[in-house]
Parts: C-alpha cells; sequence; structure tokens
C-alpha cells in the first residue's frame, strides 16, 4: 500500500511525533508497504503533484527526541509561506494519493479531532479515532466530566481560564496543574507547596488560555493499552526521578517500566475493565491508551485516554503488546487493518 505517515506539525510534542512516526514508516517499509514520512506542518513545498514520491520511499534514520520541547515561535517564522495554516502546501493533496494516512502526530495538532474532521470532509482514510472521539480525550475537562458521569473514579479537578477570577487560596495542596488540552506532561507541576503555586500557573497558561487543577492522587503510575475492542496487559511507569514529565518519558534509561505491571489478578482485571470503559465511553477506536494511579488501598483513578499513544523506542503501548507477542511491525501492520475497517 502506498501510506502517507504523517508527523511534526506545530505542537510541542513535535520531536516526539518525528521518533514515533521515523519507527512506525520503517515498520511499515519492512513490511513491503510503501510508507514515507512527511511534516505537517512544513508539508512538501518543492513537489509539483506529479512526481511518484511512494515510489522512492525509503528507510529513515532514528529520530532522537532532545530533552527540551522545540521553540515554536521559531518554527512559526521559518516557514516560507506564511503561519496562518497548520497543514503545510501540498499535504493533502499527497494524502489523497495514498491508500491510507498513518497518523503519528501527538498533541493538539493530531488529536483535537480537527485534523480528523479535515480528512473525513476530503473522504480520506487515516489511522485511529475519529473526530468526535478524539476531541473528547484532547479536552481533560470534557473526559473528566464524561468519567463522572459514568462513574468512573477520577481525581476531583478545578478548570480555571485566563482572565477569569479565582481565589489561588481556594485552590487544593498537594495539587497537580496542567494544560487542560496538552500532553506528553508539558506544561505540568505537580505543586506540594502552596508557594510554588503561582508558578505553576503561569507555566500551565503559558501552554493554554484552559488549565485544570487537580487534586493529588498518591499511587503508582499505571497505563492500560486498548487494540481493537481488547485491552492489552497493564504496564507500571516508575521514573528514577521526579515523576513521569517529558524527559522521563523520552529520554532511555529516565524511567523503569515493568510489564505486565506486578499487581495482583484482581486489580489487573479492574484496570483493564476500566480501560475498555473509557475507550468506549469517550468514542475510541482502533486503538488508544488510557492511564491510571493505583493507590495503596486499591483505587484506580483514571486520569486520561490517548488516541494517538507514543510509537517512539521508549513508548508504552508496543511494550504492553509486545508481550501478548505483537512485535512493532505486526502492531503497526495491525493499527493499519483495524483503521480500514472502520
Amino acid at each position: 500500500m502506498k501510506i502517507v505517515v504523517l508527523a511534526g506539525g506545530l505542537s510541542p510534542e513535535r520531536d516526539v511525533s518525528f521518533s514515533s512516526g521515523t519507527m512506525a514508516a520503517n515498520a511499515l517499509i519492512s513490511l513491503g508497504h510503501q510508507a514515507i514520512l512527511v511534516d505537517l506542518f512544513f508539508g512538501l513545498p518543492d513537489w509539483d503533484g506529479k512526481t511518484d514520491l511512494f515510489a522512492q520511499a525509503k528507510k529513515l534514520e532514528p529520530f532522537r527526541v532532545s530533552e527540551a520541547e522545540p521553540d515554536l515561535d521559531a518554527l512559526r517564522l521559518s516557514r516560507k509561506e506564511g503561519f496562518n495554516d497548520y497543514i503545510g502546501l501540498n499535504v493533502p493533496e499527497l494524502c489523497e494519493q495514498a491508500d491510507i494516512v498513518y497518523m503519528a502526530l501527538h498533541g493538539d495538532c493530531g488529536e483535537n479531532g480537527e485534523l480528523q474532521a479535515f480528512f473525513d470532509a476530503r473522504g480520506l482514510r487515516y489511522t485511529g479515532s475519529g473526530a468526535a472521539g478524539c476531541r473528547n480525550a484532547m479536552d481533560k475537562w470534557i473526559s473528566k466530566q464524561l468519567f463522572e458521569a459514568a462513574g468512573v473514579l477520577t481525581p476531583k479537578g478545578t478548570l480555571l481560564k485566563s482572565g477569569d477570577p479565582f481565589d489561588p487560596e481556594t485552590l487544593p495542596i498537594p495539587c497537580v496543574v496542567k494544560p487542560c488540552n496538552g500532553g506528553s506532561s508539558i506544561g505540568v507541576s505537580v505543586v506540594t507547596d502552596r508557594r510554588d503555586l503561582y508558578d505553576a500557573l503561569r507555566l500551565a497558561f503559558s501552554m493554554e488560555n484552559t488549565i485544570l487543577v487537580e487534586e493529588y492522587i498518591k499511587g503508582r503510575e499505571l497505563s492500560c493499552g486498548i487494540l481493537g475492542e481488547t485491552p492489552l496487559p497493564p504496564i507500571e511507569i516508575i521514573p528514577l526521578h521526579g515523576f513521569y514529565d517529558y524527559k522521563n518519558k523520552y529520554q532511555a534509561g529516565a524511567a523503569r517500566e515493568v510489564t505486565p505491571a506486578e499487581i495482583d489478578d484482581e486489580a489487573t482485571a479492574r484496570i483493564q475493565t476500566t480501560a475498555l470503559k473509557v475507550f468506549r465511553l469517550l468514542g475510541l477506536s482502533v486503538y488508544g491508551r488510557v492511564d491510571f494511579l493505583l493507590t495503596e488501598s486499591g483505587d484506580a483513578y483514571c486520569l486520561e485516554a490517548n488516541t494517538l499513544p507514543g510509537m517512539t523506542p521508549t513508548s508504552l503501548l508496543p511494550q504492553e503488546a509486545a508481550v501478548v507477542g505483537y512485535s512493532y511491525e505486526r502492531l503497526c501492520d495491525t493499527i493499519i487493518s483495524l483503521s480500514l475497517q472502520k
């Protein structure tokens, strides 16, 4: 098949996306597909629309994620044709020539549903969940409201909007401050001292105009992938220092992952059942990943769902899938097959 692997984009998770996309493209090529990696934001300004780029598909060198997120302002200014449109030149035209678009994007530009809706309007096939499910999962406040309405245990939260008055003294300490639509823990702070709260709020508001302040739940960090309608074995994430932030997620050796998680059968079953419930509740399809905190008392708090989980060398979903016999190549191929059945 001819496959466009979309990566990059104008997102703080741009570098993570390139790591996922490079690995996915190489895996698909090894399976015999003509897969080419394309940057959503910069596009193909020099493509004439006639040259068969798929015939030129070749494996790429691995992409290493740096410790810090990219400078998006500099990226905006470096694009020759301007930066009002988040879709680069000739991207839709090339996608129309493909059998399917493999979505290796992370963050708002690929997971908030806008791109999925754009592809739906043009009749283009793509991997992963549809527009509505992506919107539900990307907005942590919408997700939390759906969780609470369905009886899914989740940390209590407060929504704050830039410009609206609020009393910081009413916010709980300890707490977790995060952008409402962010990913990869960018802009997230764990606040244990009220003196640090203002810095945490400023950081989150520098990323978005809407942020979420959640009660802090002490527990083991677990994640449970879904492939099709099947929950995968939960994985436990143990950062060597601090919490599971951007650096600990993508720098090799910064965290230890245990798959399957060393928890009892009852906790495993409860997390898998809840993960599948959340997957369906949000309207997701094909694959995804649901994150939890497991307390000493055995309560599993659902934090969020990821519609396009990372597929980097340190990512969780491929590790979970490997436990049940999925090589990286087979996982990518299964994602393609399930997406074609939508």
